[in-house]
């Protein structure tokens, strides 16, 4: 190809992925540098002179792509999902509308890194929004540090935590909670339940139980703001919580539960067949917040986080970041066998 065509791919690929960026501005620029030695080698110059015979546009493309391959270096990702065709992918994030500064270097990371794993939505786990809630609120603390990622089409599905005015953000459309304080949804074949921890009274309950019974997904997956089982020391697990919905999670076949409230990530070893995530350091953080236990399969408390999922198939591969880029935790997991009656009541 020609180091005028490779500069142009280049140019072209670069908003779209910095790993595409970096391999076609490496072949413009060995291009460039092979048509400068072509150039030396035609003209019999000492080497001093090259400047006036080099063309100009050559050293200046040259100059370009040099500093184009710098900023893709730095920006390229260690991507741990295998990124396979017609998989679900989608990120996770937890106690994130702050507004402030760590808030928004993990939503930087998050489109540095939906560039390369192109997911298409995320996934809220509740105090979305903190403090007020007047229009200023959602554009600081929501729509200016996804900015990219919403302009882009991903999507964002909420659930409410603590922090959060339901009467205002379950109106609020770009939540897709369809003006609920508990909603579900279905993409490819995972099937999401989105609930309302802070009052799970017995007509959510009984929600929950007809949704799950009815669904025919291969996943099932809940999220919702406080953790059933958790090591840290700031909140802990929700015990209540955890006897009012683990029957229901094991009876009717539920493979993972995401969860928030507490300000570190942690991955919990599985607990009656379910995997359980926490993930509330997307905009907060407590350090040194755990205490080690039995059930605590791995946990960072040492930066902002947020997490990226890939489902498919009978597999689930996650992908935990740190807000630098650094990559804390990952790993792939099985779908579990349903229960019987579960399997029956979904077809």
């Amino acid at each position: 190809m020609p180091w005028r065509n490779h500069i142009s791919v280049a140019l072209t690929h670069g908003r779209k992925s910095p790993q595409r960026l970096y391999l076609c501005g490496r072949a413009a620029l060995q291009g460039c540098v092979s048509r400068l030695d072509s150039v030396r080698a035609s003209v019999p110059v000492p080497l001093s002179q090259t400047r006036t015979v080099f063309p100009r546009n050559l050293l200046i493309a040259s100059f370009v792509l040099l500093t184009l391959l710098a900023q893709a270096s730095d920006k390229r990702v260690d991507v741990k999902l295998p990124l396979k065709n017609n998989s679900v992918r989608f990120a996770v994030i937890g106690d994130s509308g702050t507004g402030d500064h760590e808030q928004y270097d993990v939503a930087k990371q998050m489109e540095t890194y939906h560039q390369a794993v192109d997911f298409k939505f995320v996934i809220m786990l509740g105090d979305n929004i903190y403090g007020g809630h007047d229009a200023r609120d959602f554009a600081q603390k929501f729509e200016l540090p996804y900015k990219p990622l919403l302009d882009g089409g991903v999507k964002f599905y909420a659930s409410l935590g603590n922090h959060d005015d339901p009467n205002v953000e379950r109106l609020y459309r770009p939540f897709n909670m369809n003006g609920e304080r508990y909603h579900t949804f279905k993409q490819g074949d995972v099937q999401f339940f989105a609930l309302d921890s802070n009052y799970m009274d017995a007509k959510q309950l009984t929600w929950l139980e007809q949704n799950l019974k009815s669904s025919g997904a291969r996943w099932k997956i809940c999220y919702f703001h406080h953790p059933l089982y958790n090591d840290g020391k700031s909140h802990g697990p929700d015990l209540d919580l955890r006897n009012q919905l683990t029957p229901l999670l094991k009876a009717y076949g539920v493979n993972a539960v995401f969860s928030g409230h507490e300000h570190a990530y942690e991955r919990i070893k599985p607990e009656d067949g379910v995997y359980y995530f926490i993930q509330g350091s997307s905009g907060k953080l407590v350090h040194d917040d755990f205490h080690r236990s039995d059930i605590m399969q791995t946990s960072f408390d040492r930066d902002c986080t947020f997490m990226l999922i890939e489902i498919d198939g009978d597999r689930l591969y996650f992908q935990t970041v740190s807000r630098s880029g650094a990559t804390v935790d990952a790993g792939e997991l099985v779908r579990q066998t349903a229960p019987a009656h579960a399997v029956a009541a979904g077809r």
